[in-house]
Parts: C-alpha cells; sequence; structure tokens
C-alpha cells in the first residue's frame, strides 16, 4: 500500500491543508475560506463513496443513479463557476455531449466492460476532465468577450453576425483550456507519472499495460476536452451562457 490509512496519514493531511489555506491567505490570493472547504469535503465526499462503490458496482439501478450524480455535480459545478445566473445549465450540453460519445463507443467495442467497478473510475475521469475545460473555456471566453467588447462591435460594424464577431475574439482565449491536457499527454513519462499509471503498477499490472492504460486515458480525455471546449465556446457565441 502507498499510504497507510491511519492516524498518520490524518494528521498529514490537515497539516497540508493548513499550510494551503495559510499561503493563499498570505500571498491575498481571496481562495483561502474556499480552499478550506474544499479539502473538508472532499475528505467527507471520498469517505462516503469509498463505503458506497463496494455496494453500488453489484447493482445496476444504483450505478446507473451513481452515474448520474455524477453527471449534475459536474454540470452545477461548472455552469457556476463560468456564470452565476440562470444560463448555467448549458453546461450540460459540453459535458454531456463530451464525454457521453467516448463511453459508448468504449463499451461497444468491448474496451470498457459494463461491471461497476471499471465503468465508475474511467466515467468519473472523463467527466472530471470535461468539467476543466467547460470552466476553463467559458471563463476565458466571456472573460475575453468583456474586456474586448468594443472589438465585437466593430465587428458588427462590419457586417459581422453578432455569433460570429463573438467567435472571432473569444476563440483563441477559450483555445486555452486544452493547454493543461496537452502539456501533460506532451510531457507524459518524462515529467509526471499519471494516476492511471501508478494505480495500475500498484494493482499489480506491467508497466506495458499501466503505460496503455495511461494512453488510452490522455486521449480519450483529449477528445472529450476538445469537444467540450468546442461546445461551451458555441453557446457562448450564441449568447445562450453569458453573465447579463
Amino acid at each position: 500500500m502507498l499510504l497507510p490509512v491511519g492516524p498518520t496519514l490524518g494528521v498529514v493531511l490537515a497539516v497540508l491543508l493548513v499550510i494551503a489555506v495559510a499561503v493563499a491567505a498570505w500571498a491575498s490570493l481571496g481562495r483561502s475560506r474556499e480552499i478550506a472547504v474544499a479539502g473538508v469535503r472532499a475528505a467527507v465526499q471520498l469517505a462516503v463513496v469509498s463505503l458506497l462503490i463496494g455496494w453500488v458496482v453489484h447493482h445496476l439501478g444504483a450505478l446507473l443513479a451513481f452515474l448520474g450524480l455524477m453527471f449534475a455535480v459536474a454540470v452545477r459545478t461548472a455552469g457556476r463557476r463560468v456564470t452565476p445566473n440562470g444560463t448555467w445549465w448549458w453546461a450540460a450540453l459540453p459535458i454531456g455531449a463530451g464525454v457521453a460519445p467516448v463511453i459508448a463507443l468504449l463499451l461497444l467495442t468491448g474496451l470498457l466492460p459494463t461491471r461497476g467497478i471499471a465503468l465508475i473510475p474511467v466515467t468519473g475521469i472523463l467527466i472530471g476532465g470535461a468539467l476543466t475545460a467547460t470552466v476553463l473555456g467559458g471563463r476565458r471566453a466571456l472573460d475575453e468577450l468583456t474586456t474586448r467588447r468594443g472589438e465585437v462591435e466593430a465587428g458588427l460594424a462590419l457586417g459581422m453576425t453578432d455569433r460570429d464577431a463573438r467567435l472571432e475574439i473569444a476563440r483563441p482565449a477559450a483555445s486555452d483550456a486544452l493547454l493543461p491536457g496537452l502539456d501533460q499527454t506532451r510531457t507524459v513519462g518524462l515529467v509526471t507519472l499519471p494516476g492511471a499509471f501508478v494505480g495500475m503498477l500498484l494493482g499489480g499490472a506491467s508497466p506495458v499495460e499501466a503505460g496503455a492504460v495511461q494512453l488510452f486515458v490522455l486521449v480519450a480525455l483529449m477528445a472529450v476536452q476538445a469537444a467540450a471546449v468546442a461546445l461551451v465556446l458555441e453557446l457562448v457565441a450564441r449568447g445562450r451562457m453569458h453573465r447579463g
């Protein structure tokens, strides 16, 4: 076992969380409370999920409900990060449209078994990637449109449609949301050994098997995130997601 579960682990985690909060406060980042709340929530949620998964994987109805809950939480989290108004629910489109085809392809080809013990972590990884891409792409696009509103109006004056004028300004900024995934994929094995690779090794898989699984995860994430960014950009350009 990589990290023995016990009092020592709990103390170390608490110290690390306190350090994160203290550094954020010292640097006046304005996120100290959010960091503390996120850390506590993560501990509670993981404890509950760890207890539930052992039961969920053996019951189809519970498995589908759990996957639905994962998706709903991701939509709510991403949508509210992008915009505080009622248009947040549109985040369901980029997240769902990015994840669903990939999962369907994996199930149809037999690469991903329908067992919950495999379906839950793979779906969770892809939903998490889509969430991150949607948040970064949506926020960057809306920020850029606010900052460069005059250029959008100039495009309209030249005869461009509102959608095209918004796309012209927001597209380069939104595409930056793909950079974390691209950098992780380009440097895998050279800078870091991601979680799937390490987890497979700890589970007894060979380095070749672990590498194949990690490659699949990285490529699937790039597909999911590209779709998520493209769709959230389109929603912003069409005014479906906004801050007005």
